[in-house]
């Protein structure tokens, strides 16, 4: 079966051939993952079938008791989430023995690493769009507006997002974030696990105020896996993969496109998976080269669609 032409070849590998070059590579998997890592992450490997059955408790409520009266049952309305394992990403490169051999040892950790970033940023994209499946009404799944979905507006605070509404103005403010918070309280949201990720312009926003340059925020440490401090006691992670909700063109308020990010907690969604990133070689001999394949295999649902919000900022 043809492979194509895109392969990589002294003239497209050159970089990795001259005297100097960095043989650093900083690029995989784990450390790409943002949104994955908030989220509740659970491990498939080894497990048959292509559907996951989630138990979905619901909370009881306690009940007064009696002297000589008998306990007040619960009635158990138990419920489930159904998660189908049905993404399947792979990337793959073919790598010419000459350039194997003149190239330095690099090149293939390059590749490897590479195919871990992309796997990952595709694994968060695709989290990202549960967005809009939250709220008590499940979201349609199909729009961004919904019962969990918000902007900050200048004037008004935290605001149900309508298309045709967010403006360059209706930036990140520290009192709309705390009736963000509120919000996820109202819900009977769980205070411990929560996280906030956000997109790289909104980080530029809370960096300009003054309550958050300190230590309560800044920590001085190196980030890992997107995050970048704390505010109220919530993780706050920055990811370029938050996704455009509405583009300048489309949104007759703004000049510039709304992305989205999210406020919730670690239950909210569910990333199950089935196969990590496995890699694999092969030496196809017909173009004297080796096919390097990494591959994933998982699924993804929204657990507790009340537990998280979804925030549009201006880009």
């Amino acid at each position: 079966m043809a492979l194509g032409t895109a392969h990589v070849t002294n003239t497209t590998a050159a970089k990795f051939i001259p005297e100097i070059w960095s043989d650093e590579i900083v690029a995989a998997y784990e450390k790409s993952l943002v949104l994955a890592n908030a989220v509740n992450r659970m491990p498939m490997s080894g497990k048959k079938g292509d559907t996951i059955h989630i138990p979905k408790p619901t909370r009881g409520d306690a009940s007064a008791k009696a002297a000589q009266t008998q306990v007040t049952l619960i009635a158990a309305t138990e419920s489930e989430v159904i998660v189908t394992i049905d993404k399947h990403y792979e990337y793959s490169r073919l790598i010419e023995d000459i350039t194997d051999v003149q190239a330095l040892s690099s090149l293939r950790q390059f590749y490897t690493s590479d195919a871990g970033y992309a796997l990952g940023k595709q694994i968060d994209s695709d989290l990202f769009l549960l967005g809009k499946k939250l709220g008590d009404d499940n979201g349609s799944g199909s729009d961004w507006v919904h019962s969990n979905s918000y902007f900050m507006d200048a004037s008004t605070g935290l605001t149900a997002y309508a298309v045709d509404t967010v403006a360059p103005a209706d930036v990140f403010t520290d009192a709309a974030f705390r009736e963000a918070i509120k919000e996820l309280d109202d819900n009977d949201t769980p205070m411990d696990q929560r996280f906030f990720v956000i997109p790289p312009s909104v980080i530029e926003t809370i960096r300009g105020l003054d309550r958050y340059v300190s230590s309560d925020f800044v920590s001085g440490q190196p980030v890992v896996n997107g995050k970048i401090g704390s505010l109220y006691g919530i993780d706050v992670f920055v990811s370029t993969n938050c996704p455009v909700v509405e583009t300048a063109g489309d949104n007759s308020a703004s000049t510039v496109d709304t992305k989205a990010g999210i406020l919730g907690q670690r239950d909210a969604m569910v990333f199950c998976e089935q196969v990590g990133v496995r890699t694999q070689t092969q030496y196809k001999q017909e173009w004297l080269g080796d096919l390097f394949t990494a591959d994933t295999l998982y699924g993804i649902q929204v657990l507790r669609p009340e537990s998280a919000l979804a925030i549009s900022f201006p880009a």
